[in-house]
């Protein structure tokens, strides 16, 4: 896990990536969710008729797109990871961004539909302890004028 801390305006700028990241990696998993339904599905026909001739070409093409959703998915999430940005739920798109605010660690707190940050959480706490931005926050990091 990076030490890397965020501004407000830092966190905002990388959204539009992070985003599309998280999406990538969202779809990713529905497609494994698909396939791992239309599998099981497969299976229980199969056992239910005793046998059946199947389209071994289709599931191994469904098998192959599987293993390149998790592909994708591992390289979207181990992108957002490098930039020091935490997801905390990739089914909601829940990200969380460090920042510094008088010297302790708070979480800049985004989900996915949001079109700004707007709440911070804690360490200790999670979505639910989600509080509005203040201006203590708003202004953490930045320069002030002499």
């Amino acid at each position: 896990m990076s030490d890397r801390t965020f501004t407000l305006d830092e966190a905002h700028m990388l959204l539009p990536i992070l985003e599309s990241l998280l999406k990538q990696a969202i779809h990713g998993k529905k497609l494994i969710e698909d396939v791992d339904a239309e599998l099981q599905e497969t299976a229980h026909r199969v056992f239910l008729n005793g046998g059946m001739l199947l389209n071994v070409v289709h599931l191994a093409q469904r098998k192959a797109d599987r293993q390149k959703a998790i592909r994708r998915i591992k390289d979207a999430l181990a992108e957002i990871d490098a930039t020091g940005v935490q997801v905390k739920d990739i089914d909601i798109g829940l990200l969380d961004f460090p920042c510094k605010v008088e010297g302790e660690i708070l979480l800049l707190c985004w989900k996915l539909g949001e079109p700004n940050i707007t709440h911070w959480h804690s360490t200790s706490e999670g979505f639910t302890g989600r509080k509005p931005i203040d201006h203590r926050i708003a202004n953490a990091g930045k320069k002030r004028p002499k």
